[in-house]
């Protein structure tokens, strides 16, 4: 098989489109000590403040036994906080702190300039087509609450 040819396999070209993605956001957030699933994280328990583990994995598509560790470092890091749930004592609520607050408005232009970076190639209308079908590919969307 010709090299070339791998660059006509979507799982090779998804692979480097992610290396490629993961660098420009390495690169971007320098110095933050955050990476893209903690940036990921942040945000959705930020738009649902309380969320609990396994809804936030779902939200971000991460797997939850991958995601504890994650939230062990942004808890370790006074990011989040996690406390038990009113309704089930079993359960853990999370919440972003003040720190982790304010450090995604610090890095919300860095962020929106690298996504920015991954895009630069390609016309606004390419860009729309290129997410619509990311958005196809991944098979679902979370709807904003």
């Amino acid at each position: 098989m010709p090299i070339g040819s791998m660059y006509e396999m979507p799982g090779h070209l998804i692979r480097r489109a992610h290396q490629i993605s993961g660098a420009i956001f390495t690169a971007r957030l320098t110095g933050f000590d955050i990476t893209s699933v903690q940036y990921a994280a942040m945000v959705a328990i930020a738009s649902q403040p309380g969320i609990d583990a396994t809804r936030l994995s779902d939200l971000i598509a991460f797997d939850r036994a991958t995601l504890g560790g994650v939230l062990d470092r942004l808890e370790a890091k006074g990011l989040i906080a996690r406390q038990p749930s009113r309704q089930d004592r079993r359960v853990k609520t999370i919440t972003l702190t003040v720190d982790g607050s304010a450090l995604l408005e610090t890095v919300k232009d860095r962020v929106l300039a690298a996504q920015a970076e991954m895009m630069h190639s390609l016309s606004k209308a390419e860009q729309d087509q290129f997410i619509a079908l990311l958005k196809k590919f991944v098979g679902r969307v979370p709807e904003e609450d």
